[in-house]
């Protein structure tokens, strides 16, 4: 919008002026409301008067009274306040996290052990933020976020952009992910070796730890692709408390549900750990929101994580 640069030297400071002088009868009481002395209430209006041309008071009226100029003024300007202090009242709510909306996205496996209770602190500061959590694949999740879907996201590694920031948070071990009942649950580590290519439950290829895992040299082709393929990380951890059979899978992921059916095993030959990341964009400005949140989450992990 083009400015006028007759209008500059009128300000919300005359208006308020004019509209508190109206509606209180007087300049004193009117100079009491606004907080200021009187002769300086006096001289605002003089000022809108000045620029205006003419007067907006009959000032030998007493009480002084708006002249057809001044009602037109006051009439025309009344809603450009009232707008203005609506904005300003809900500015100042959502500013200060009492109205607002949170859209998170985040891996399967970080939901319980990172998210989750990240998310449980965040809704006891400020109940009134509606929160809503999608759990995908790591790169669908980081495409959501370049795209506008997600304010942010937890997840394993994207693709390099311009138009995300990846910032590492955690990181957690690659083992063997197993029944309570199998006989290498009770093992305190396991070498690669004695594990079965037969049971293996593997995730497609979209997924960011099975792409992790082709790309590790140390683990055998026989284990990388499964008999039996899951989309996600949920499902092998229920085909797994089926009983149907192993997997390799971050330590957190394996904890997911916080099952006893399922045990995590270290394998003693394998150095290889999965990276969680905060996904936010990159070349958008972040919600005041998203921003606590991350806030939270930094906060949640100094307290119970050990550093990176």
């Amino acid at each position: 919008m083009k400015l006028n640069s007759e209008n500059l030297n009128i300000n919300l400071r005359h208006l308020r002026a004019i509209h508190a002088v109206a509606a209180q009868g007087n300049f004193a009481r009117a100079a009491a409301e606004l907080g200021v002395v009187p002769s300086a209430l006096t001289e605002t209006v003089r000022q809108i008067e000045l620029a205006l041309g003419a007067p907006l008071f009959d000032r030998a009226l007493r009480p002084p009274q708006p002249t057809p100029l001044g009602l037109s003024l006051l009439e025309e300007t009344q809603p450009l306040l009232d707008g203005l202090d609506r904005a300003v009242v809900r500015a100042r709510a959502a500013g200060g996290l009492s109205v607002g909306q949170l859209a998170i996205g985040a891996a399967p496996s970080a939901i319980s052990g990172l998210v989750g209770p990240t998310l449980a602190r965040f809704r006891a500061a400020h109940p009134a933020i509606r929160c809503r959590l999608h759990d995908d694949l790591g790169q669908r999740l980081a495409d959501m976020v370049v795209e506008g879907a997600l304010d942010l996201a937890v997840a394993g590694p994207a693709r390099d952009t311009a138009e995300l920031s990846q910032q590492l948070i955690e990181t957690d071990p690659i083992g063997l992910a197993c029944h309570a009942d199998h006989p290498l649950a009770a093992r305190a580590s396991v070498r690669l070796e004695e594990i079965d290519p037969d049971q293996m439950i593997s995730l497609d290829d979209e997924t960011g730890t099975r792409r992790l895992i082709e790309s590790e040299p140390a683990v055998p082709g026989e284990l990388k692709r499964g008999a039996v393929q899951c989309h996600s990380t949920v499902a092998q951890l229920c085909l797994i408390r089926a009983g149907l059979g192993l997997a390799l899978l971050p330590e957190r992921a394996v904890g997911l549900f916080g099952d006893p059916a399922i045990r995590f095993v270290p394998v003693a030959d394998l150095s290889l750990h999965r990276s969680l990341y905060l996904l936010q964009p990159a070349r958008r400005a972040r919600s005041h929101v998203a921003q606590a949140f991350a806030g939270f989450l930094a906060e949640f992990r100094k307290g119970s994580r050990k550093p990176l």
